[in-house]
């Protein structure tokens, strides 16, 4: 993932500096992320990262091979009510998990993970 960072940042002729600033963090932060220093981010910050770049959370991840832009995530699900659902995954707080879902993931896979997340608290 830093090295994906660094070449996004470079790709978007993108300062340290405005890195940092763009996720409120410090220049030496934003170089940690980059260097590989920092290696455990927090979904907040990926999903920033994601969003300052233009792309996927899953291509700045390394899960994903192709450069997508963000906008396009919402054409990833082929189900609407499936992408709702992974929606709030992303949007809810209480709800923010990382896992690897397919293409093809139905609805009931989605609620049942949001049930299980809810469940535990």
């Amino acid at each position: 993932m830093a090295k994906r960072i660094k070449e996004l940042r470079l790709k978007n002729k993108l300062t340290l500096l405005e890195v940092a600033n763009a996720l409120g963090v410090s220049e030496a932060t934003a170089q940690r992320y980059e260097s590989g220093e920092i290696r455990n981010l927090k979904y907040d910050t990926i999903v920033a990262l994601a969003d300052l770049f233009n792309v996927s959370p899953g291509y700045l991840m390394g899960w994903d091979t192709e450069e997508v832009p963000n906008s396009a995530q919402e054409e990833y699900y082929t189900d609407p009510e499936v992408a709702e659902l992974a929606q709030q995954l992303k949007d809810r707080p209480e709800l923010k998990v990382l896992f690897d879902a397919s293409r093809d993931i139905t609805k009931e896979d989605i609620q049942f993970v949001i049930d299980m997340i809810e469940r535990m608290k």
